[in-house]
This record gives structure tokens, sequence and C-alpha cells, in this order.
């Protein structure tokens, strides 16, 4: 029972993680940002052992993240390469979220496309919204954010986001995917473009609430990574 907690504790602590050694085997690494990080210092961020960073810059029809301004010029300074990531809600319309994100994020060459992130939040666990419903949001705003950008929008989802939604559909747009227990295998036989295997690594440069930072690979050379901007 004590060595059983003492792993536990590791766990938590994000000493041990379970996927940070296949992890290892993929050359190109990046994090994912947000507020909860407060403030980032990218000049010693932007020297540590990443390759991109993607920022989180809108939620729904009418939240922005703020810190995002910031984030971004301090990011695009630095040699990584940045995208933005938005929040998508499933209680506004993918038309009025669209438009937050196009008001938001600015359309610069050299930068990744525009991330949207599809998951479940708040009580949409237990009880998530129909296909129809998710599709009813997402259509549009995919759409709108790729004809403002020019490039199809990358799609951030858990497994259980990805089987219940996107499964079978969205072929254009490339796929980032959760999965801190394993490598993640999509169930339609799709390649994944990014994976985010852990939510539990601590890197020097920022001051937030939050003391953890999210970790991704991308499945190519950072060549390749570099022809997927705009």
């Amino acid at each position: 029972m004590v060595a059983a907690a003492v792993v536990a504790g590791l766990f938590a602590s994000g000493v041990l993680w379970p996927t940070r050694g296949v992890a290892g085997s993929y050359a190109v690494r990046g994090v994912d940002v947000s507020a909860y990080q407060g403030t980032i210092d990218w000049e010693v961020l932007g020297t540590e052992d990443i390759d991109f960073a993607i920022i989180k810059s809108t939620e729904g029809s009418g939240s922005q993240d703020s810190r995002f301004e910031a984030n971004w010029a301090g990011a695009r300074d630095t040699d990584l390469v940045v995208g933005a990531y938005h929040f998508m809600s499933f209680e506004s319309a993918g038309e009025t979220q669209a438009q937050n994100v196009i008001d938001t994020v600015p359309a610069e060459e050299g930068t990744l496309p525009v991330t949207v992130d599809l998951e479940y939040y708040g009580d949409f666990f237990d009880n998530p919204p129909s296909r129809a419903t998710v599709r009813d949001i997402l259509d549009p705003l995919l759409a709108a954010l790729e004809e403002h950008y020019g490039v199809p929008p990358i799609i951030y989802a858990t497994q259980k986001s990805y089987d219940r939604y996107l499964q079978d559909h969205y072929p254009d747009n490339p796929i980032w995917i959760r999965s801190i227990a394993s490598e993640p295998t999509l169930p339609d036989g799709r390649d994944w473009t990014m994976w985010q295997y852990s939510s539990r690594d601590r890197l020097p440069g920022y001051d937030g609430d939050e003391e953890f930072i999210d970790m991704n690979v991308f499945a190519g050379s950072l060549d390749d990574l570099r022809a997927a901007t705009q």
C-alpha cells in the first residue's frame, strides 16, 4: 500500500509519466499555454528543448484569453513555430465563435493553422451533446476559419470527443489528439498530426497559478512543421 501511494504521488507530481518514453522518440516537441501559466518569459521558455508553442486565444463567442496578445508577441519573437487555439463552446453558434477568433488572432505568415479545441467541460462530461448539435456548431466554425486564414484548421480532441464527433469525418483537418496514458491510435485508422502526451511537465519561464505545462509532439520533422504553416 505504501509503495502504491508513493507511485501515485510521483504520477500526480509529474515525476513519473507513462508516455514520456514513447514521446521521446519524436524529434519535434512543443507546448501549449494559456493565462493559467501566468506571465511567460519567452526568451527563457523558447530556449528549452521545444520547437513550437500553441497559445490559447479565445473561448466561445465572447471570451479572449487575457494573456493572448502578450504571449503571441513574445512567442513570435523567438525561433518557435507559433499557433493559436480556440476552446469551442457547445453553447453558442459556430459563426459567432469564428468571428471571435478572427477578431483576435492575426493572420500572419509563418504561423500554424488555428486549432479548434473540441472537448467536454462542466456538465457536458456527464451529458455530452449529440453529434448533430456539435456538428451544427463545428462545421460553420471550421468553414469560416478556413475561409479567413486560407488553410483547414487543426482540430484538438480528447480520445472520447474524437470517437464521438470526429471519427470518419473531417479528413482535411489535421488532428491533435490528447492521450496521456499511451501512444494514441485513432479508431478510424487515420494518422494524427500532433499528440499531447503530458499535462504534468515543468519548464522554466512562467509564473502562473498552474505549475505544470502541457507537452506535445509533432509527427514529422521540423521542416514538415514549418511547411504546415500558413
